[in-house]
């Protein structure tokens, strides 16, 4: 049965991931994910005043690392799925 990260747990990823990656504290970060028919799945984070867009492939480097820490598990890039729901959710086949 796979595993399914709620759009919270997506978020909290790009966080984290983001505070790493830029050497802020998670609590200095924000994110809205989005979906759009012409650009699919995307992130704009905010740090430092600045923003940048991510695309799904980054949102899903920030899943697998998410899912490393929090659960110990190792999924790869083509384990994850990001799907539109109710919200957006990813589905981690195992």
């Amino acid at each position: 049965m796979p595993a399914v990260l709620s759009m919270d747990e997506i978020v909290n990823a790009v966080c984290l991931h983001t505070a790493d990656r830029k050497g802020v504290n998670v609590r200095d970060v924000q994110v809205e994910l989005s979906w759009d028919e012409d650009t699919g799945f995307t992130a704009e984070v905010w740090t430092q005043g600045r923003s940048q867009y991510l695309v799904a492939s980054n949102i899903v480097e920030a899943v697998l690392r998410y899912l490393h820490t929090e659960y110990n598990i190792r999924a790869y890039p083509e384990d994850v799925r990001l799907e539109l729901e109710d919200e957006i959710i990813a589905v981690v086949n195992d």
